[in-house]
């Protein structure tokens, strides 16, 4: 039967590949990447540069166009699901066509694939239709969250509190979460923060990449800095993936010895 590979390759970094992840690229026969416009070029450039490091002589690579979708919906939700549909028919003709029975095909995934990616839904929607069968195995990536908490060398957590990791639509339609002082923020177009003008922020875009930019601080100090650097970095680059941990004061730091694996 034929096998697909949902493989996390980092936020940024050819660095950050695994070793499972580059033994999974060297049995890899198809690669699936998904061409997103030429201002996310770079996207695919760094995927090429890691199938290019660690696959066989003999691999293929297919690319499909990804389905256009509203980036300021009034029905997010909906609008979500129909682009996931959309990306999923795109992605099932690819896979009948060009994935033999005996033969593994991979797909290249920003980050980790367990945190705010589509893949495995897709994955899940294509094979809940019986029309075309495969398995699949997911291989975890750093995600940007780990590699933004490991440029600004703090832990998410603090003694004995939980964190939680949101949107910024969510941060900003409902507020800050009850129960946590810690709230990883990803997806914000909204620029949340800046309603939270005493919590210390720890920010990042393009984590991992020659284009890195960091910055950290109370809220009411550096928001306007950051507002102004990610709208120029946005012009610039003609788009920007970003991700903050937002921090209220007043409550212990660092962790408890040594945890149990994460």
């Amino acid at each position: 039967m034929r096998k697909i590979y949902v493989i996390g390759i980092g936020a940024g970094d050819p660095d950050h590949l695994t070793l499972q992840a580059a033994k999974a690229i060297g049995r890899t026969n198809v690669f699936f990447l998904i061409d997103k416009g030429e201002t996310k070029q770079s996207l695919i450039d760094l995927r090429e540069r890691i199938i290019r490091g660690y696959s066989h002589p003999h691999k293929r690579i297919v690319e499909g166009r990804d389905p256009d979708r509203d980036r300021t919906p009034s029905d997010y939700t909906g609008t979500i699901a129909g682009w996931r549909h959309e990306r999923g028919l795109m992605l099932e003709g690819l896979i009948g066509e060009h994935l033999r029975d005996d033969e593994i095909g991979a797909l290249l995934v920003w980050g980790d694939p367990s945190l705010y990616d589509s893949t495995i839904a897709i994955l899940e929607e294509i094979l809940g239709r019986g029309e075309t069968t495969f398995e699949y195995e997911v291989i975890p990536g750093i995600s940007s969250v780990s590699a933004l908490a490991a440029k600004h060398r703090i832990g998410l957590n603090r003694v004995g509190r939980p964190f939680q990791v949101t949107t910024g639509r969510r941060l900003t339609d409902e507020g800050w979460p009850e129960g946590v002082d810690d709230v990883v923020v990803m997806l914000d177009a909204q620029q949340a923060f800046t309603a939270h003008p005493d919590a210390e922020i720890y920010w990042g875009a393009y984590v991992g990449t020659e284009d890195e930019l960091l910055a950290a601080g109370r809220v009411g100090e550096v928001a306007e800095e950051i507002v102004k650097t990610r709208a120029e970095a946005r012009a610039r680059h003609g788009w920007i993936m970003d991700t903050y941990l937002l921090r209220r004061n007043g409550v212990e730091g660092g962790g408890v010895g040594e945890a149990a694996p994460q």
